[in-house]
């Protein structure tokens, strides 16, 4: 009988992977393929958790495969490099986010739009050109296309750095695309999670005057103390709501769950942009008349393409950007799923994989 693409891998690899939809992670023996001549293995050492994680895990958007490796926000030191890689060298501190192919001859490559191109290869639950299913972050090493590896600064720290991969990039491309990376810009961020607390240091960075749009009162010194919001706006507040109407140049949505928007597209000026970059589960409602009336836009915006994924880490490193971590152990994972849900983590989950990963094997 002919051996599957995976058993035809030579190169044996170890991690944690989720068997169905109960999401429930364990142990993991699978492998990735020889390094080729373009090809960057480095081991892993941190791997972020990021809310797809937990999505695809538990398959609630409805395409996930299993047995799934996640983790999409991967760094550590390079162990081997192909005959023709360029960019790095054995020994270097590098990391892949959320995609590791593309087509390479559309127009979206072409303009360093990997992100966006339709033959797209995510990290992670895709299928890969040689028909094998692509593995994530939550293993032992990890193998990409050097056109697919980003170069990590030697000031920034690999595990504050991690998340950075998929939540700093998926804030940082709308904010410099839409015209809101500019000084004196009036940004507004909503959701204080992975992705807002990283969105609200990089538009401070640009040096825009940041409100943080948050359900939670409790988190206002947070907002205003630790991250140097400006202000603090409690959505469901009519009176502060009220007060801030018209006030954002735009607004960057980083919320994953079900809410109006409404309320939001309100607060912008005329000729504002709504800019949605979490993934709830279900369609929002969008009324079109308060678009009308002043121009408005709603957009979305997804991660960036690699070249604005490594200008972005570079920018994080010169304006010493790194996301607030809580670092687990490779045995705590399903764990921090489940706090995952309940949003109690501050901010993003990085699993300590060089240090506790060997000790999980059975």
């Amino acid at each position: 009988m002919a051996k599957s693409p995976e058993e035809q891998h030579p190169v044996k690899a170890f991690g944690w992977a989720a068997t169905d939809p109960s999401g429930h992670l364990s142990p993991f023996n699978f492998s990735r393929r020889e390094t080729g001549d373009q090809d960057v293995r480095f081991k892993v050492l941190y791997c972020g958790i990021c809310h797809s994680d937990l999505h695809s895990i538990k398959n609630e958007w409805g395409f996930s495969t299993y047995p799934m490796v996640p983790g999409h926000e991967i760094v550590g030191e390079v162990t081997e490099v192909g005959s023709k890689v360029e960019k790095v060298k054995v020994g270097d501190k590098v990391g892949v986010g959320c995609m590791v192919g593309a087509c390479h001859s559309c127009d979206n490559c072409v303009d360093n739009l990997e992100n966006y191109c339709p033959k797209l290869i995510l990290t992670y639950n895709s299928i890969n050109t040689d028909g094998t299913i692509t593995y994530g972050g939550y293993s032992d090493h990890m193998i990409a296309n050097e056109r697919y590896i980003v170069k990590f600064p030697d000031n920034m720290p690999l595990d504050a750095g991690a998340p950075l991969l998929c939540a700093g990039i998926t804030v940082y491309s709308p904010l410099k695309y839409f015209g809101l990376a500019e000084e004196g810009k009036h940004v507004g961020i909503v959701g204080l999670g992975g992705l807002g607390h990283v969105a609200v240091k990089f538009a401070k960075a640009f040096g825009a005057k940041v409100t943080v749009i948050s359900t939670s009162p409790s988190k206002k010194n947070e907002a205003l103390e630790h991250l140097g919001a400006d202000f603090f706006l409690v959505s469901r507040d009519p009176d502060q709501m009220q007060a801030a109407l018209g006030t954002m140049d735009g607004i960057i949505d980083t919320v994953s769950a079900v809410h109006p928007i409404l309320p939001l597209i309100s607060l912008l000026k005329s000729n504002g942009k709504l800019v949605m970059v979490g993934v709830p589960e279900k369609p929002l409602e969008l009324p079109v008349f308060p678009l009308i009336m002043g121009r408005k836009t709603v957009a979305g915006s997804g991660i960036g393409g690699m070249k604005e994924t490594q200008e972005m880490i570079d920018f994080a490193a010169k304006h010493n950007i790194k996301a607030d971590i809580e670092v687990i152990s490779m045995d705590y994972v399903n764990t921090a799923m489940e706090r995952l849900v309940k949003a109690d983590v501050r901010y993003r989950f990085v699993i300590d994989i060089g240090n506790t990963l060997a000790s999980t094997k059975p």
